[in-house]
């Protein structure tokens, strides 16, 4: 059975800032998600956690814990591949094991990074080898044991700073029915107090982009992806 909606997240709470209004909303249509963690994010995103004294360990079973509970907000199972990161290494390896799981959630659409982030080489990593790994999912001849995926729709989150990041939002999606869930979510990690505010005002100002753009005055909370490829219909939507 395929998956509605796998989302690969670099570290362990990239997936709630930048994409957890649009996870609880699918999983409250009722459709199926899975997200996949390549990291804790315990080196390059817990600075308090280190400042307090923690050791590697403790950081990392902190950030685990807390992003197992920011995942069952959102109601989508998480695993975690604890690939270490800053910096964040995909060999052929693990490059081999993104395609094993995009062939096996066989998804309708993956939601990951965005292909820049001047500020996060993790992050330009995870866009270029998921990238990669869709690519090699469709490809007969790569493991050939396990059956092909069709070609995924790919989108990438909305960075930190998406104006130096080269980001043009292709699509915006109302998350006003579940932005509670990602706010309760956001609130999970103490380590990056400082983002709870930020993601909290750029789903309110997407919120507004989505009300002018629709004309849909009861969108409130929205958040923002562009499009690895160009969107193919039969006729103008």
């Amino acid at each position: 059975m395929a998956t509605d909606l796998l989302v690969i997240s670099a570290h362990a709470a990239d997936y709630v800032w930048r994409g957890g209004g649009t996870i609880a909303r699918y999983v409250q249509m009722g459709k199926s998600v899975q997200i996949i963690a390549l990291s804790y994010g315990e080196r390059g995103e817990s600075a308090e956690l280190w400042k307090s004294g923690k050791t590697l360990d403790e950081v990392k079973a902190i950030r685990r814990s807390e992003s197992q509970k920011a995942a069952d907000i959102l109601g989508a199972p998480i695993r975690f591949m604890d690939w270490d990161d800053y910096p964040l290494a995909v060999d052929d390896a693990r490059l081999l094991e993104l395609v094993r799981i995009i062939r096996n959630a066989r998804p309708v659409a993956i939601l990951t990074h965005g292909k820049h982030d001047p500020f996060n080489p993790d992050h330009e990593t995870t866009a270029a080898k998921v990238h990669q790994a869709s690519v090699l999912a469709i490809s007969h001849g790569v493991l050939p044991d396990i059956p092909v995926a069709k070609q995924v729709r790919l989108f990438g989150f909305e960075h930190h700073q998406p104006e130096l990041s080269e980001f043009h939002p292709d699509i915006v999606v109302d998350i006003s029915e579940a932005f509670e869930l990602k706010k309760e979510a956001m609130n999970c990690f103490q380590a990056q107090k400082h983002l709870i505010e930020y993601y909290t005002m750029r789903a309110f100002i997407r919120g507004n982009h989505a009300r002018r753009i629709s004309g849909q005055g009861e969108y409130r909370y929205a958040e923002a992806f562009m499009r690895y490829y160009p969107l193919v219909a039969g006729e103008l939507l």
